[in-house]
């Protein structure tokens, strides 16, 4: 799913995985776990954080590609969060899905202004990644209501760091989707409004997907 980033993508992408039982696949999250490891890629990830930067793509396409070589994601199929984020990551995920392909690109769109203040209002879960705001905080004290962690800001929703992000995302990702509306199925859907309508959006779009590409299949 693309979008700038971040602007409730992610939630939608957990409701997308729950709704039509498949993965999600965040590389926010596997970046994140990998920092929080200590792992020695988490010192990539950290000076990509604090500086609102991508990381380099080859790092990127492979921790995708070792979630990808995993058993859940042959069956019902997988939602990609995050990934991929510039034309050379769209084109090493075509050559890791052959002889499959990529089934739909969601293209999730709102104001900048939107953008900004839905980010800078973010607040997330350490432990579970549970996303919440500032207009609908946890139950008790800044502790997940899913598994008591620690609800903070990240590092990279600042105001500062968000505007870094949707300059890069004008430079590297717009172009992207110009260049996946050649090359794949494009579906662009509103942001605005509340999550569950949104949501609802999604799956209409996906549900008419699959219904034709049913009927294209049958002899």
């Amino acid at each position: 799913m693309l979008g700038k980033q971040g602007a409730g993508k992610g939630t939608q992408c957990v409701r997308i995985s729950h709704h039509y039982v498949i993965p999600h696949i965040s590389t926010g999250d596997m970046l994140r776990a990998a920092l929080k490891a200590g792992y020695e890629v988490g010192k990539q990830v950290a000076e990509a954080i604090a500086s609102g930067e991508l990381l380099d793509d080859e790092l990127v396409v492979s921790m995708v590609a070792e979630r990808l070589e995993q058993d859940d994601t042959t069956r019902r199929g997988f939602v990609l969060d995050g990934f991929p984020r510039t034309i050379e990551q769209a084109k090493a995920l075509q050559e890791l899905l052959i002889p499959a392909e990529l089934d739909l690109v969601l293209n999730l769109t709102m104001p900048t202004s939107l953008v900004l203040k839905r980010l800078a209002g973010r607040r997330v879960c350490v432990d579970c990644g549970a996303n919440y705001h500032v207009t609908a905080m946890p139950s008790v004290d800044w502790s997940c209501d899913v598994c008591g962690g620690e609800v903070v800001q990240r590092e990279d929703d600042t105001e500062e760091a968000i505007r870094r992000r949707l300059g890069l995302y004008d430079r590297e990702t717009a172009p992207l989707l110009a260049w996946y509306e050649q090359h794949s199925r494009v579906a662009a859907i509103s942001g605005v409004g509340r999550p569950d309508v949104v949501a609802e959006r999604l799956v209409r779009v996906i549900d008419a997907y699959l219904r034709r590409r049913d009927r294209s299949s049958r002899p």
